[in-house]
Parts: C-alpha cells; structure tokens; sequence
C-alpha cells in the first residue's frame, strides 16, 4: 500500500468528523526512511490548501508562518526559503510555492503529519474518541514512511499514540518504543510549539534538538 491509498479513508472521516466545506490534510516531505515524523493535532482552515479550490499539495501548514520558526531554529530549513514564508501572506501562497517548501522538507529529511486529518474551521478541541479513530491509519503511515524517530506534539496525541498517560512536562527527552507490525519504533513526547503553546516552542526545540543528536547527527 502506498501513502496516497489512504487518502480515501482520510476524506470519509472528513466528512464524519470535520467542517464539510473543507478538505482533508493529508502528509508531506520525505516518505522514504526519514529521519523525524513529526506529529501534529489536526489542520485548521487557516491552512489554505484545505479549501476545495486548492488543487496543489495537501500537507499540514501551508498558508502559516509559526510553525516554521520551530523548522528552521532547528536547521531542518534554508535561510533563503524561511524568508519567504516569514514574508509571505496566506494568499501569497501559491500551490507551486507549497511545492517548494515541501521539497526543501523533503530535502533535510523530514516528515509531517497529523493524527487527525480532519480539518475544522478553527482550533476547536477534538475528543480523544475522534482521534483514537485515526490512530490506525497513523501507524499505518509510520510503516510506510519507516522513520527512525517518531516526535508527538502534546499530551493529547502521546497519550494517544503510545496508549498511556502522557505529561510532556514529565517526560521531556524520555524514549518511548511501540511495536508496529512486529517492528519497534521509536518515539519521543514533545510540547506543542503553536497557538495555545508557543510559549513553549523553546521548551520543542531543546528537546528535539536532543532527540537528533542522540539518534542520527554524528552517527551515520
């Protein structure tokens, strides 16, 4: 099976649990082996490729700047295309420009994803039951992609994910693994960087930066 195989299930539960004048997110970056997939909540309108009109890529953060502070403070983004976003309004935005910035993810080794794919008009709070309900389609992506680590953003979608009691407070640069298939995996809890916890995008970036060192940099 191949990722974009599970985009059709992704728009059933659009349709179950999302706004319906609104698109599905899927996933963007490296597909093959990348080094971090990073896992987000779920996609707000705010990103523009969830609108039907949009005919490009549907990957998470197209259209926003905050997100992409946290990419390039950890050197997994040029200077010269981070400008741009930092510049650039949501209508700036071109579907060619989306394509851009998933090729330089692409490039440094990077996957992005959410555990819910279904897109809400804002940052409206999701129940667990919601997302529980994509957590299978989650770990089949993981398979697919094989990263060697997988980052969860927040206590919601950790607890989720690894199927207990999450405080990423408590937790911070602790290793977690999970059986996939019959393969370990390993995952680490991070704050969530964006909205409601941009105060803690510091807090992301020390530990992430932690998580690389200890797993890949230096070490191929």
């Amino acid at each position: 099976m191949k990722l974009e195989e599970l985009r059709a299930k992704y728009d059933q539960l659009q349709k179950k649990y999302g706004a319906k004048e609104l698109d599905s997110i899927y996933n963007g970056g490296c597909n093959q082996n990348p080094n971090i997939c990073f896992v987000f909540m779920n996609p707000t309108g705010r990103n523009i490729a969830s609108s039907k009109e949009w005919k490009g890529i549907k990957s998470p953060w197209i259209g926003t700047k905050n997100i992409w502070d946290l990419f390039y403070q950890l050197e997994l983004m040029d200077e010269e295309i981070y400008k741009k976003i930092k510049e650039y309004k949501p209508t700036d935005w071109t579907e060619e420009f989306a394509k851009q910035v998933y090729e330089e993810v692409e490039k440094h080794q990077y996957f992005i994803t959410n555990l819910g794919k279904c897109t809400q008009v804002d940052a409206r709070v999701i129940p667990n039951s919601v997302y529980e309900e994509y957590l299978d389609l989650l770990e089949q992506e993981i398979e697919m992609i094989n990263p060697k680590v997988v980052v969860l953003f927040g206590n919601q979608v950790s607890s989720i994910v690894l199927k207990q009691k999450i405080s990423v407070s408590q937790c911070r640069k602790q290793l977690f693994t999970k059986n996939i298939n019959g393969k370990e995996y390993k995952f680490y809890s991070a704050y969530y960087p964006i909205g409601n916890g941009r105060f803690n995008i510091d807090k992301s970036i020390e530990d992430i930066k932690y998580i690389m060192q200890e797993n890949f940099k230096g070490k191929e």
